[in-house]
């Protein structure tokens, strides 16, 4: 009879090993898609984008649409008003704040990086700004791809010290 006892126990290990693996496994997918969901490192959509920012540059250039020589030196120049910004994603799209940070750097901000941010409580494009800092905030927010508003940050929110955060959801 304890030969019959043992042969039931077996499939129970062979069942909670088997559990056991699946949980590391999925421990590890879960690891890597936290560590790797913020790099920019996907080559064909930051072609595609590069692609479509330079478009409306060469299309003026040729004469086919109004001149915005004046236009972006004056951004560049505002953009040299505001100080450092940092970028923060806090939604569900891969490489989103790589993709702001760009268009930002290339308006002439001086954008010191591009994170994640975990959060459920940011609903929408929003920049974060600190006592007299409005006026430059709002700059931001009309630059961030999609738009986003501005609001003063928050006591809790200890990120980009010193800096304006732009926390952006969607594109």
């Amino acid at each position: 009879m304890k030969a019959d006892r043992e042969t039931n126990r077996l499939p129970l290990r062979a069942g909670a090993m088997l559990l056991l693996a699946v949980a590391v496994v999925f421990i590890g997918l879960g690891w890597h898609r936290a560590a790797t969901s913020g790099d920019d490192g996907d080559n064909a959509s930051t072609a595609a984008a590069q692609s479509t920012q330079s478009a409306p540059a060469e299309s003026t250039a040729k004469g086919n649409g109004p001149t915005s020589a004046p236009a972006s030196s004056s951004k560049v120049a505002d953009a040299a008003d505001v100080g450092s910004v940092c970028v923060l994603n806090a939604g569900t799209v891969t490489g989103l704040a790589g993709k702001v940070s760009d268009s930002l750097k290339q308006s002439g901000f001086d954008v010191s990086g591009a994170e994640n941010l975990s959060t459920g409580s940011i609903s929408e494009n929003t920049v974060f700004y600190d006592d007299g800092n409005e006026a430059a905030a709002k700059k931001v927010a009309d630059v961030v791809p999609g738009g986003a508003s501005t609001d003063p940050r928050p006591a809790v929110f200890t990120r980009c010290e010193g800096e304006l955060a732009v926390i952006v959801v969607t594109e």
